[in-house]
């Protein structure tokens, strides 16, 4: 059983969209996900532009890869060195403390976590 960040089971991040590196729902990894999909973050339209202009465009659609484009209140698991990143701009999207994966606390303090977190958890 998968855990998250707060030491409970794992929680779907987004049931409307395919999300996580197994298009799931889940923010769940393995050895082959290199970008490390475990953070469930809320997007915002700063946190699309910033990862946009990072180089990952989530905002326009991809028919390709049958990816619709993110907006902002969209839930997403997103990479955890491009949450890194964001946070350390001052861009940092809140997110779901129960659906993000529990492998973030080796590289993050829950601390940091809960001070972004989504206050509906």
């Amino acid at each position: 059983m998968l855990k998250n960040v707060l030491g409970t089971t794992l929680e779907p991040c987004c049931d409307e969209l395919e999300t996580g590196f197994f298009r799931n729902g889940r923010c769940e990894t393995c050895d082959a996900d290199y970008g490390m999909h475990t953070v469930c973050a809320e997007m915002t339209d700063d946190f699309l532009q910033f990862s946009k202009k990072s180089g990952n465009d989530l905002s326009t659609p991809n028919e390709d890869s049958d990816f619709p484009g993110l907006k902002s209140g969209d839930r997403w698991c997103i990479c955890l060195p491009r949450w890194i990143e964001a946070l350390e701009a001052g861009m940092a999207p809140r997110i779901l403390l129960r659906s993000t994966e529990e492998s973030v606390l080796e590289h993050v303090p829950l601390e940091v976590l809960e001070k972004h977190a989504i206050r509906d958890d």
